[in-house]
């Protein structure tokens, strides 16, 4: 997905630490439509050591502007490496500024140029977006991994296509009037559906089939695919902006966060193809989905297009095709059978004609997928009956014209990691294209659907053309990867009509209303200036709201009876609307204003004068609530008779005062509403126990407890009231809240967990129920527990301990929820890292209810005081490697690893010794010695390698060399001559004489290689990646002059054959998966 990284990345906003701003200001001159370009590229070494959190490329220009670089090495937050374009010189850009700018951002693969990952957006640079990018623009474990070549000595390559584009106001533009159609909106990462989706929708014989599914008014668009998808059409046919895909997704199954995830295209058009077919079966529709009463079928072929390229053709549309006859060798995996011939012959073909074209293939040699952006001519009419029909076989209907005319152009930008999607699309067939690029439609040409789609290379102009410099080319990555083709003759039946009288009445009337609906809402917040919302608070309201919805303050304003009213309406015409309303009459009822108090409560403040109900809505509004003007708030004060009717409201005097009382029950801890009271100032609260006591059902002389609510923002404050004093002395005023209770009795034994007011209250304020889920099962809630805020890291561990049935509460380790990708964080929380609960549940800006638990098989300060390092043994004579996880103080030395594994390990006799490696990238790079410390030792990138050290190598002679072997292939489809190593690199002690023929007999022995195979290998001397071949009769040790062997050697004899060797065996000693590795 794409975000600007200080605003929307998946694990929250992070503090910018800019570099200085350069002193020369710079005129942000306006782009030109011919559109600079360039390429920027940066090396960055020991890129492995960095420790910077995030690092800047030097600056560079395109456009007459400043541009540069940033990358997060360790992720932005996210287990994937982060890289933005940014807006060098921003923070000294003059107000308002813009810039807008098409790039791709790549980290080349240093192996095989055609890996490089790359991935490519558009932007509209602004002061609040200056960078943008990509967030997760590759895993770590990807560009860390020895085997994959982004990472080769500790240097990674950087490439950043920059083209500065006219600035365009993306926001002003208006789909429905500029093209008369409307785009889909975005959930995060759907724009691969929208472009499928509109395609379908474009097709109007299956949207009419769509429209005439079998639906019932009972049906929800979330439960629903198909309601989902005639609602989603009906609003594409009829509204003027753009659509939400909600409910389809969520008819999907699809929670929010895997909308923000790229699926399969191909998959979701199989998927969707087929429930809507199921729901045809059996109805009226069933007809459009089957020819001659069969069930359609969707196969997929592997055609050679062009001897370039390989390509899947799907043939779909939801008509039958049949097979006749195979020619061609075919495995249809996901068909589960093989196919055997040369080639395929069809009996017919459907009118509507779907190629998939395989841009995305699985590599096996470097067990990755790639995208493949070579250049594919697709015509604008394609003829399937060209050359006598060769693709037809004998029994097919030779009548029929299988002339077709292309409808849609699927395209993707970007590369395997990621990208955009959108098409072009000719819904009527005419000469016009439209783009559909999620939100946004826009009238195209004919250049820009086909041509501009071939993928390829592009030429860019040269900048001095009187040099002779050499053209700048670059891969285009936004390509076709899927065209819809209609057949001519078919072209009056699917190109058809589709209007009202093909929705479903019910279908009609609920959209209908939903657009209604949708109208007077937006008609509503067009007139909103016309309108004052009044928000009228009653005792009902306060009886129903405290002790179930809120315990502090008095009301919930947005649970309240709102009315919407003129502002220029006289204040006692609404009057007698909410006695219409409410049954009130006008002379019962009195209104008080709400103050918002300095501590952040919301209480009635006064009674409205005569004066101000003589005045008119928006009037009164403007002077009571100047902070706000959105809406006016009101309690309106009913007095009840003896006989509980209304009455009117008894003349209130300066001396009283308007307090209202909440009943606490600490056996219960239960709080809740029992009425107000009118009191003097100068009275004691003593004068009106009866009264309260009345209210609550207590006996006239109860003893009672009072408290005062006096704020709950950012810590409660609930203090004793003294009887003994007045109301006035206690700093009591119109509104304020009174909490009373039972007063405990005394020598009681029983015991409350709760026992007061304050108590009570800081409970409720500080009570979180939180979600525990198994870091195994992260999507799973597990258990939950009521806990507090202020529980600290003990309390909250010791909790969890209890739930589990676990004696030792250390052992339990808690992960924090990221609740932007909501997943774990990549760290754990420390023991006693954090201070309460309330941190470890806070991610940034938000809060979540989620931890993760895990059981640790020691206790947790223990391990943070130990270094775990996954060690690959190697057995001297098995073909078995065994991962040890070693655990020691971090202050252990490698000797003190090696002890360890001694323990662990079946060595093959009881005096051999051991040695540690650092292998990376199929070299080995180090011999740790035995004093080092392990504490500093990386094992998340480099392999840590154990073996036994040979007898051989323990008496070496004056004129032996010890040399490093690796295995390694060539890339021929690079121009220059690229080494790739693989499999598992070795030590071999060399002679003073010794020829290659009587290496070659020791390697084989060692290696267990065939004689067939071995008679296949070449073997070479390779200084600085380039290969010189050697003869059976060179002395190998003439080649090596050098005795060390602890550096990362870039001079080594090759073996070089092909990596198709069976698998070595790797297990884990403690459970673990197991791993694959090439042998040694």
């Amino acid at each position: 997905m794409l975000v600007p990284h200080s605003d929307f990345a998946p694990e929250g906003p992070q503090p910018m630490e800019v570099a200085p701003a350069e002193t020369t200001n710079t005129v942000d001159a306006q782009a030109v439509d011919d559109p600079p370009s360039a390429r920027f590229t940066w090396t960055i070494e020991n890129f492995s050591r960095l420790n910077t959190k995030k690092l800047y490329s030097d600056i560079f220009y395109v456009g007459g502007y400043k541009w540069r670089v940033l990358i997060f090495p360790k992720g932005n937050n996210v287990e994937h490496l982060s890289m933005y374009l940014d807006v060098a010189d921003s923070p000294t850009l003059p107000y308002g500024w813009i810039r807008y700018a098409q790039f791709s951002l790549s980290v080349i693969n240093q192996i095989h140029n055609k890996f490089t990952a790359r991935k490519d957006t558009q932007h509209q640079f602004n002061a609040r977006e200056s960078d943008w990018g990509f967030t997760s623009f590759m895993p770590l474990s990807e560009l860390y991994d020895p085997g994959r070549g982004y990472l080769v000595n500790d240097t990674i390559v950087v490439e950043a296509d920059v083209a500065v584009r006219r600035v365009v106001d993306y926001w002003s533009h208006d789909s429905k009037k500029e093209t008369g159609y409307v785009g889909l909106k975005n959930q995060g990462a759907t724009c691969y559906m929208n472009s499928l989706l509109q395609t379908l929708y474009h097709i109007p014989y299956f949207r009419k089939a769509v429209y005439h599914m079998p639906t019932t008014e009972n049906d929800m668009p979330s439960g629903s695919i198909p309601l989902a998808l005639q609602s989603l059409f009906y609003k594409l046919q009829y509204s003027d902006t753009s659509v939400a895909t909600k409910e389809l997704t969520k008819s999907f199954g699809w929670d929010t966060y895997d909308s923000f995830m790229q699926h399969d295209v191909q998959e979701l058009n199989r998927v969707l193809c087929e429930k809507l077919e199921d729901k045809m079966k059996g109805t009226v529709v069933e007809v459009w989905t089957t020819n001659r009463q069969e069930r359609s079928r969707f196969m997929i072929f592997s055609w050679m297009l062009r001897a370039v390229v390989m390509f899947m053709l799907l043939l779909t549309s939801m008509w039958r095709w049949n097979v006749l006859r195979v020619i061609t060798n075919i495995m249809l995996n996901n068909m589960g059978y093989r196919m055997q011939g040369r080639g395929v012959l069809f009996i017919d073909f459907p009118p509507v004609l779907q190629l998939q074209l395989k841009r995305f293939e699985y590599d096996f040699m470097r067990d990755t997928m790639v995208k493949i952006n070579d250049r594919y001519e697709f015509p604008l009419q394609l003829d399937l009956d060209r050359e006598n029909g060769k693709y037809l076989s004998p029994e097919a209907d030779r009548s029929v014209r299988n002339l077709y005319t292309l409808h849609s152009v699927l395209v993707h930008s970007g590369g395997v990691h990621g990208g955009h999607y959108y098409a072009y699309i000719r819904p009527t067939l005419s000469d016009q294209w439209f783009k559909f690029d999620d939100e946004r439609v826009t009238k195209e040409d004919l250049k820009r659907a086909l041509e501009e789609q071939y993928g390829g290379e592009e030429e860019l102009p040269q900048t001095n053309p009187g040099f002779n410099n050499s053209p700048f080319k670059f891969t285009k990555y936004s390509n076709a990867y899927m065209l819809v083709y209609i057949r001519e003759s078919d072209k009056e039946k699917i190109i058809c009509n589709v209007d009202e009288k093909d929705i479903a009445e019910h279908l009609r009337i609920r959209l209908k209303k939903e657009q209604e609906e949708k109208e007077q809402k937006r008609k509503e917040k067009a007139e909103a200036h016309l309108y004052t919302i009044i928000k009228v608070a009653r005792d009902e309201d306060l009886l129903e709201q405290i002790g179930r919805d809120i315990y502090f303050d008095l009301v919930d304003h947005d649970k309240v009876r709102s009315f919407r009213i003129q502002k220029q309406m006289p204040f006692s015409l609404f009057k007698e609307e909410v006695a219409k309303e409410l049954g009130i009459p006008v002379q019962f009822q009195r209104f008080w204003l709400w103050a918002k108090r300095q501590n952040h409560t919301y209480r009635p403040n006064r009674p409205l004068t005569p004066q101000e109900e003589a005045q008119s809505v928006g009037q009164l509004r403007e002077v009571s609530n100047k902070a706000n003007n959105a809406e006016l708030k009101l309690f309106l004060e009913v007095e009840l008779g003896q006989d509980l009717r209304s009455i009117p409201p008894p003349v209130k005097s300066k001396e009283e005062i308007l307090l209202f009382f909440k009943l606490y029950d600490p056996l219960k801890e239960k709080l809740r509403y029992v009425g107000r009271l009118f009191v003097k100032a100068n009275g004691k609260p003593g004068e009106i126990l009866t009264k309260i006591n009345e209210m609550a059902g207590f006996s006239p002389d109860e003893e009672i407890e009072l408290f005062e609510e006096i704020k709950f923002e950012p810590n409660v404050m609930c203090e004793h009231i003294d009887k003994k004093l007045t109301f006035r002395a206690s700093q009591l005023e119109d509104g304020d809240i009174i909490c009373f209770q039972k007063l405990p009795q005394v020598g009681s034994s029983e015991q409350r967990r709760y026992p007061d007011v304050p108590s009570f209250l800081e409970y409720v304020h500080n009570r979180q129920v939180v979600r525990f889920r198994s870091l195994e099962k992260p999507k799973d809630d597990e258990f939950c527990l009521e806990l507090s805020k202020l529980h600290n890291y003990d309390d909250v561990v010791e909790r969890v301990a209890r739930h589990l049935g676990l004696n030792d509460p250390s052992k339990i380790r808690l992960t924090s929820h990221n609740c932007y990708s909501q997943q774990p964080k990549p760290q754990p929380i420390k023991y006693r890292g954090v201070d309460h609960l309330s941190d470890m549940l806070v991610h940034y800006n938000q809060t979540s209810d989620i931890l993760y638990y895990e059981v640790l098989d020691i206790p947790l300060p223990e391990l943070q005081g130990l270094k775990t390092l996954k060690v690959a043994f190697h057995h001297a004579t098995k073909e078995e490697v065994v991962i040890h996880t070693i655990r020691l103080p971090k202050q252990s030395t490698v000797g003190d690893v090696i002890n360890d594994l001694k323990t662990k390990v079946e060595l093959s006799h009881p005096d051999a010794e051991l040695r540690l490696l650092e292998v990376f990238y199929h070299k080995i790079y180090k011999i740790f010695p035995l004093n080092e410390k392990i504490e500093n030792i990386n094992d998340q990138y480099w392999t840590l390698r154990a073996e036994e050290i040979p007898e051989e190598e323990k008496n070496l002679g004056p004129r032996d060399r010890l040399i490093h072997i690796y295995h390694f292939m060539k890339d021929t489809a690079q121009t220059q001559v690229q080494v790739q190593n693989f499999g598992e690199p070795f030590f071999l002690v060399i002679h003073e004489g010794e020829t290659l023929a009587e290496v070659k007999v020791r390697i084989q022995k060692k290696l267990q290689v065939p004689d067939e195979e071995f008679s296949k290998w070449k073997f070479a001397f390779l200084s600085l990646g380039r290969p010189e071949y050697l003869q059976d009769s060179d002395i190998v040790s003439s080649r090596f002059q050098r005795r060390d062997v602890y550096g990362a050697w870039e001079q080594y004899l090759g073996l070089e054959h092909s990596d198709n060797a069976p698998k070595r065996s790797y297990a884990a000693n403690q459970g673990d998966r197991e791993y694959g590795m090439y042998p040694p």
